[in-house]
């Protein structure tokens, strides 16, 4: 995985470590990520899930592969 998305695939991790989905349910981290119920991951979880996402979008985007990720 590019440099890029690292930072922020490791942000996501580390905020699901400390969500209530793994601390108090004991569910993994993909679990968490699956699961449906936003009751147990934070909003911030979220927002960066979907920075996350559009971090690998732009990787697959021909117009910004040669440009690279803006952020």
């Amino acid at each position: 995985m590019p440099n890029s998305c690292k930072e922020i695939r490791q942000e996501l991790v580390d905020c699901l470590l400390k969500s209530d989905c793994v601390v108090v349910k004991r569910h993994t981290v993909k679990e968490c990520l699956q699961t449906e119920n936003t009751d147990d991951v934070p909003r911030e979880c979220h927002s960066i899930r979907r920075s996350f996402f559009e971090c690998r979008r732009g990787l697959l985007d021909m117009r910004t592969r040669f440009r690279g990720n803006t952020s």
